[in-house]
């Protein structure tokens, strides 16, 4: 007489779950501290829109469609200057440029081989920013293919729509938000963004980039305003990968 086990297999139940409960699984993993964090940031982003003379209309937008919290703060700034649109479309564009690697790293991940579709992958990468980046990177190798790309749209769909919510109630109420508390929700964004990458980190290189872009960053500030982020980035991740490469081979 053979017993059947009564006890559930973990990865076989992964595998039965359908799309729309990947889906839904997703958004229930959004309601984190990282999320909440990010909502503090576009709070600040709100009262600095105030400052800005932006409409509430003009703050949904450029939520939805820009999303990355600095592109934003960015084109913020450009508007507020009186720059010509030209002048700060580039702005934009040179300040997500670092997203770039971010999505190429993550789309390999995302795809379900020929079953994903391209425009599918494209709408995907609108929403590749850090926190999404990191939560992604540090979740989805961990899951089965076909579950990656429902679970983390319905993580990314759920973090915009109520990052939209709260920056909009923000908008509505920042005048009664003391500065000072807009100022600190602002810098509390990028200093989650720092200790998240840090720990998201898999090898000693990615760890001596982020020490020499910190360095690099306020000398390319003050040298090559604009191109600061690019440069620091670039010159710094080179630098840390010779070096990294050298010390490996053992030429230093």
């Amino acid at each position: 007489m053979v017993l059947q086990s009564s006890e559930v297999n973990p990865v076989s139940v992964m595998e039965t779950r359908s799309t729309l409960s990947w889906y839904f699984l997703g958004m229930r993993k959004a309601l984190s501290l990282p999320t909440v964090i990010l909502m503090g940031g576009f709070v600040g982003f709100a009262s600095l829109a105030r400052e800005a003379d932006l409409s509430l209309l003009q703050v949904m937008l450029m939520t939805i469609f820009i999303w990355a919290l600095p592109s934003i703060v960015v084109l913020t700034g450009a508007l507020s200057t009186g720059v010509g649109l030209v002048t700060a479309a580039i702005a934009v564009a040179l300040s997500s440029i670092r997203l770039m690697p971010m999505t190429v790293a993550l789309m390999p991940v995302l795809r379900d081989g020929k079953r994903t579709p391209n425009w599918l992958l494209l709408i995907m990468s609108h929403f590749v920013a850090v926190t999404a980046w990191v939560f992604a990177m540090r979740t989805l190798p961990d899951m089965p293919r076909h579950a990656r790309l429902p679970f983390f749209a319905g993580f990314v769909s759920f973090v915009n729509s109520s990052v939209a919510i709260v920056t909009a109630i923000a908008y509505l109420l920042v005048p009664q938000v003391p500065d000072i508390v807009a100022g600190a929700l602002v810098m509390l964004t990028p200093i989650y963004f720092l200790i998240s990458m840090w720990g998201a980190a898999r090898v000693p290189s990615d760890h001596m980039a982020m020490i020499f872009g910190l360095i690099l960053g306020p000398v390319f500030y003050l040298w090559f305003p604009g191109f600061d982020l690019l440069l620091s980035g670039f010159v710094g991740g080179t630098l840390a990968y010779g070096l990294f490469t050298a010390r490996r081979k053992g030429w230093i």
